[in-house]
């Protein structure tokens, strides 16, 4: 398994890095958005007129009207303030129509830049897959669009409400503006100084989050292997170890969001204060009692409830849009990819030895010296490490040809401490040969086959395939090199002929018969719509959905297949004739042997024990492993233990 750098070992960003990256591609994200814009805009423009006449007719309906002794022209101000107020409600329709033009491309893009950057980080090397596209395809894709929304709605509302409002107070008296901006535009400051250390701390707090949702999932899909191996402790530690990280980022989040709510109180309290304290100055300066309540209308209902949201949107999410468009759009972080690194699980040892040239002396524990095509010792875990004898297959000399498949003193541990799961392996697999893997549960099958893959890197040794090296090779040269059949079978939405034909697109439909007859196929082809017909996963059986992956690796030019039970949901029938048929095909064959049928059909057979590894002929092999004597006879007629 691997482990990813990404964001753990970056530097802190106090947001400024993030908003020069961000910045080009907002440029032109807007720039081909200018319609709308323009659109947005006018609507903004009526919004900024409504504000305006609010508190002015409330002034005029006193100072005119009411207090003039002219009721009729304080009722007609009165009404042009409640026109006012009534032409919000198209305003905002107009607002949210326009909208949608800029939140759902947005959306869309960040889907497919989302998309695109994991998918390249899957076909860049090893490793496995990229646990964080998940949280930033749902929740931060969400984020993103939500906060836009929001921060588009409040910073545009506020800009031309306040417009309106300024010019309101300007108009009524400009002394009404020296008492009211002063503590205004203080904890506007107060809340921009806040900005930068909070989406700091709002990027701390995701990578904090993203940093536990891998830890979960890493534990979750290694939770046998932790109760088994007994480092369950250790990786509770590590997971308390997030958790306590997380809170302390969420901590200095809500210290920020302190900060942030004081500004708040500041700029949306003292700007009253101040003007019911400076009424007497007011007064003394020919402020008007209408022009007072002018001023308080355009404070009540204007400025401070467009300078509140706003606040909060920046705070909030601003904060989140800058970070989470930053992680989506901006440059991927590097991978470090290390079989080592991280909180992984602990597995039963394994010294696995390959194929010595026939004839070659193998001497087991026991002093007597027989020969057999390869051997392998396992320390008990029990008991500490005994001296073991190192039993290597020697690689090709000239003359020989390449090896299909050659492991060279190959390591694997799953933490730092834990005893190795392959330890010091060296493994030749002649080319055109037919080897099947058993042992129980858990010993390493799986990870023999990820190494051999190229999915896992080793911590130590090599791992070649046709002679090439396959740590750290790129997923499609390794594509060309082998086709790995896991126990989950895919098979995608499409015709059944596009299904056969995904690893060798160039198959005309003489090569698709052969393979589907070979695999006795016909009558599910058949069922399906022939080879030009559509095919739904969903309303195919595990076993189907196998029998047509199987199909798709015979096609498949890779000289090496591997299955990894990929047979595990046929009957005994199908998987006889799939595996026959796979044997017959030019190349290699790796099988994790699912039936004690799948092992007598192999060239040798491989057995993987918590205390000896085999490797033989079955006979050679029945004679040797007494593991392979007990899984024979569960095989044969007992309860089944499963490889």
């Amino acid at each position: 398994m691997s482990r990813s750098g990404d964001d753990r070992a970056q530097p802190a960003d106090d947001g400024a890095g993030a908003l020069r990256r961000i910045a080009p591609p907002a440029r032109r994200f807007l720039a081909r958005r200018r319609g709308v814009l323009g659109r947005l805009t006018v609507w903004s423009l009526v919004e900024a007129g409504q504000a305006f006449l609010t508190g002015y007719g409330v002034a005029h309906s006193l100072d005119r009207g009411f207090l003039a002794g002219d009721t009729r022209e304080g009722l007609l101000w009165l009404a042009v303030a409640l026109g006012a107020v009534l032409l919000g409600s198209p305003v905002s329709r107009g607002v949210f129509a326009q909208l949608a033009g800029l939140t759902e491309p947005l959306r869309d893009g960040l889907v497919r830049r989302a998309v695109d950057r994991s998918m390249a980080r899957a076909l860049d090397g090893p490793g496995g897959a990229d646990r964080a596209a998940v949280s930033r395809l749902t929740n931060q894709v969400e984020i993103a669009r939500d906060s836009f929304a929001g921060l588009v709605l409040t910073l545009r509302s506020f800009l031309f409400t306040a417009a309106g409002a300024l010019l309101g107070l300007l108009s009524l008296h400009p002394a009404l503006l020296v008492v009211i901006l002063p503590p205004l535009l203080g904890g506007l400051a107060l809340f921009l100084a806040t900005l930068r250390p909070m989406a700091a701390a709002q990027r701390r707090a995701l990578a904090a989050d993203e940093a536990l949702g891998d830890h979960a999932a890493r534990s979750r899909a290694e939770l046998r292997d932790l109760t088994a191996c007994g480092t369950g402790p250790r990786a509770a530690r590590r997971g308390a170890d997030l958790v306590a990280g997380a809170a302390a980022a969420s901590r200095v989040l809500a210290g920020w969001a302190a900060v942030r709510t004081m500004a708040l109180g500041i700029a949306g309290h003292l700007p009253v204060l101040a003007l019911l304290v400076s009424v007497p100055w007011l007064r003394a300066r020919g402020v008007t009692t209408g022009a007072l309540l002018g001023a308080f209308t355009y404070l009540v209902q204007s400025l401070l409830p467009a300078l509140h949201t706003l606040m909060t949107a920046l705070g909030a999410a601003g904060a989140r849009l800058l970070v989470v468009l930053d992680r989506i759009v901006g440059p991927a972080r590097p991978r470090v990819i290390t079989a080592r690194a991280g909180p992984e699980p602990a597995r039963p040892a394994v010294t696995a030895v390959g194929a010595p040239t026939a004839g070659d002396p193998v001497r087991h524990g026991t002093g007597i010296t027989s020969p057999a095509p390869a051997a392998s010792r396992l320390p008990s875990p029990a008991v500490p490490d005994p001296p073991r004898p190192t039993l290597r297959s020697r690689p090709p000399t000239d003359g020989r040809p390449t090896a299909a498949v050659e492991l060279r003193s190959v390591t694997l541990s799953y933490g730092v401490r834990a005893r190795p799961v392959l330890d010091a392996l060296d493994l030749c697999v002649a080319p055109g040969e037919h080897l099947a893997v058993v042992g129980p549960s858990g010993i390493g099958k799986s990870t023999l086959t990820r190494l051999i893959a190229g999915t896992l890197a080793p911590s130590s040794g090599e791992v070649r395939v046709a002679g090439r090296e396959v740590t750290g090779r790129a997923a499609r040269e390794l594509s060309h090199l082998r086709t790995l059949v896991p126990q989950e079978a895919y098979v995608f939405s499409g015709t059944v002929g596009d299904n056969l034909a995904y690893l060798r697109p160039d198959a005309g439909r003489t090569d698709l018969d052969a393979t589907v007859g070979a695999l006795g196929l016909r009558s599910l082809v058949a069922r399906l719509g022939g080879l030009d017909g559509s095919l739904r996963p969903d309303e195919l059986s595990p076993g189907e959905r196998q029998l047509l992956a199987l199909a798709r690796a015979h096609l498949s030019p890779a000289p090496l297949l591997l299955l990894d039970e990929a047979t595990c949901h046929l009957d005994p029938a199908s998987e006889a004739r799939a595996e026959e048929a796979l044997a017959r095909r030019p190349g290699t064959l790796l099988v994790v042997a699912h039936r004690l049928s799948s092992a007598v059909r192999a060239d040798r057979v491989l057995v993987l024990d918590g205390v000896e590894a085999v490797c033989g002929t079955h006979e050679e092999v029945l004679a040797r492993s007494p593991l392979y004597r007990d899984l024979t006879g569960h095989w044969n007629g007992g309860p089944h233990r499963g490889t």
